[in-house]
């Protein structure tokens, strides 16, 4: 069983409007399979890679829809307590928009807002420890807030994660020069930041943005258009990481997909 270490990310899921069109997309962009859990809350759908959960999906609720929230990604980071953990966040300037409850045996999680707005989970696993996969072809790979005030998430992640930032100077895809921090756990990269700048419109909210490993970015991109999906960025190479693009399901969940360099590996 894969096992993820406390501050690190360890799952992810989709609430969407369209579970069965969501799973027959996502299983075809990465050879995913799926069955479905049904409980008194409804039913989660279990996406596989070869047999092994990789996240899950299930139907948005109505509140959020009328609400207007899009469909989306939500990210799960491994905590040691999700109550400690919970309360803590609180304390460093987020909110906690979903207290600590149980998923049956398989863990307990909380559902985070930052002081910058971006939603999360926190999962205390018992059962569960997370996906089967990372970093592999048609797993995730990496994680990537987008955040207009990233002095602020600094304080608070480094406060409930123990994670370092570390300041790089970078450069975009056009070749324009970038602030990019990398969120080290020890001496591993967690996560990565990046200040949203004028090209984001205003409506667009701060989020985590989920990457998908993938051996081919241009097919990839290819079957997203094919199947009803939208690309917001096109294949477009990232200089010493690899050649990714952004993607919107047909539904409307944002997400990534990259063909890392085979030095870097995830």
């Amino acid at each position: 069983m894969t096992t993820y270490a406390p501050g690190t990310f360890c799952w992810a899921d989709l609430s969407t409007t369209d579970p069965k069109a969501a799973t027959a997309f996502y299983e075809g962009l990465f050879s995913w399979t799926h069955y479905v859990n049904s409980s008194d809350h409804g039913d989660y759908t279990l996406l596989q890679k070869d047999g092994k959960d990789i996240g899950g999906l299930y139907q948005q609720m109505p509140e959020q829809a009328e609400a207007g929230v899009p469909p989306h990604w939500l990210s799960y980071v491994c905590v040691e307590n999700t109550h400690a953990s919970a309360a803590k966040a609180k304390e460093l300037g987020g909110s906690v928009i979903m207290e600590p409850m149980d998923v049956m045996d398989h863990g307990l999680m909380a559902v985070i807002v930052d002081p910058s707005g971006a939603p999360f989970a926190i999962w205390q696993p018992k059962a569960h420890s997370g996906a089967g996969f990372f970093g592999d072809p048609g797993s995730y790979c990496w994680f990537e807030l987008m955040t207009r005030d990233a002095a602020a998430c600094k304080a608070f992640y480094s406060g409930l994660f123990g994670w370092t930032p570390v300041d790089q100077q970078m450069k975009d895809p056009s070749g324009k020069d970038i602030h990019y921090t990398m969120m080290m756990m020890g001496e591993m990269p967690a996560a990565g930041m990046m200040e949203m700048g004028e090209e984001f419109p205003a409506e667009v909210p701060p989020h985590w943005m989920l990457y998908f490993a993938v051996e081919d970015c241009e097919a990839g991109a290819k079957y997203i258009q094919d199947n009803g999906g939208q690309l917001h960025v096109p294949p477009t190479d990232i200089p010493g990481i690899g050649r990714f693009a952004a993607a919107m399901d047909p539904q409307g969940g944002a997400f990534c997909i990259i063909k890392l360099l085979p030095q870097e590996g995830c």
